[in-house]
């Protein structure tokens, strides 16, 4: 029998077979890793770098490939940006802005697949020069800081964990362990320095509140650091707090019910951001978040009660709890227009 997934969001195929698969995705230095460069389908399509294309009618727009005449706008931030679950280019969220909801200006897709804060900073310290004039920078994004704060210490360092870390670390430590293989030359020294070494200390997990806390003081030292690189050029910031499913409304859709429900018995979504899924806590952390970008003087919108107060419960916005279908990324983008005040 047909799976929910397979009949409703076929797309996602696509998806997880060229920008899940981690032996698809680009190992790079200072970002870790991003999308397939020059990646053609009817789904998803990438430039010589790996970011996604931006339709708006016939034209096309990307970071590094044509460029429109005249300022650019960036949206910015991890997979909801880059636009999984989105059927072609021309349904993701910037797509829409440049299409139809705020198209005095062309938009560009700036979101990098299971980016950290830090990592969608980097991707726009990196690539910037590439642009003569951005008038518009919005980041959508917030949930990958957070889920990934309740790794523990050791993993998120000074600069925030990152998907991949775990595998990351312990090659490190292989590579660590064979050069010592060289300098000692005997298996005994091997295992007294790698093998029974202890493990770091802060291997604790953290509890939500502390993950709150650090996923917040992270985001908005890193949005300090957008300001500081923005502020001189007019650019004018914007950080959106991203919708979830369990943020937006305690009841899914039916459809999203059947994709959840099925999602549950293939992943472990719900059993590892359970709590953190929960509605008290996307409040909790947008409340918190909202009070470090007033300190630090950038615009914020929590996305979610936005979403909520504009929908039927019939309404079909996510594939699964972070990503939208196409009609939700078109009213997501509506409703960042309107809030936002873009034209």
């Amino acid at each position: 029998m047909t799976s929910a997934r397979a009949r409703l969001t076929p797309q996602m195929l696509e998806y997880a077979e060229k920008f899940d698969d981690r032996g698809e995705i680009r190992w790079l230095p200072y970002l870790m890793y991003f999308h397939p460069a020059n990646h053609r389908s009817a789904v998803v399509n990438t430039d010589r770098l790996g970011f996604r294309l931006c339709c708006a009618g016939e034209a096309i727009a990307s970071v590094g490939g044509v460029l429109p005449p005249g300022p650019v706008r960036l949206l910015a931030g991890s997979s909801t940006v880059f636009g999984i679950g989105a059927t072609n280019d021309a349904a993701t969220l910037s797509s829409r802005l440049w299409a139809r909801h705020a198209p005095a200006a062309a938009w560009l897709n700036f979101g990098g697949r299971s980016y950290n804060s830090t990592q969608e900073l980097l991707l726009f310290v990196l690539y910037r020069h590439l642009l003569e004039q951005v008038e518009e920078v919005v980041i959508l994004s917030g949930f990958n800081d957070l889920g990934l704060s309740r790794l523990p210490a050791a993993q998120r360092g000074d600069h925030g964990a990152f998907f991949n870390s775990g595998e990351y670390f312990e090659q490190m430590e292989r590579l660590r362990a064979r050069r010592q293989r060289g300098s000692t030359g005997t298996s005994r020294s091997l295992l007294r320095r790698s093998g029974t070494r202890p493990p770091p200390a802060g291997n604790a997990v953290p509890g939500l509140g502390e993950q709150i806390s650090l996923a917040t003081e992270l985001t908005v030292r890193n949005l300090d650091t957008w300001r500081a690189l923005t502020e001189p050029a007019g650019t004018r910031l914007t950080y959106v707090l991203q919708p979830l499913a369990t943020w937006v409304r305690p009841q899914p859709a039916p459809q999203e019910r059947l994709l959840f429900e099925e999602l549950d018995k293939i992943s472990n979504f719900h059993q590892v951001y359970g709590d953190i899924a929960a509605m008290d806590t996307g409040r909790h952390y947008a409340s918190a978040l909202q009070a470090g970008c007033a300190k630090i003087g950038v615009r914020f919108l929590d996305l979610s009660p936005v979403i909520e107060a504009a929908i039927r419960p019939s309404d079909w916005l996510f594939v699964d709890r972070i990503h939208f279908t196409d009609s939700g990324y078109d009213l997501a983008a509506e409703l960042l227009a309107d809030s936002l005040g873009l034209t």
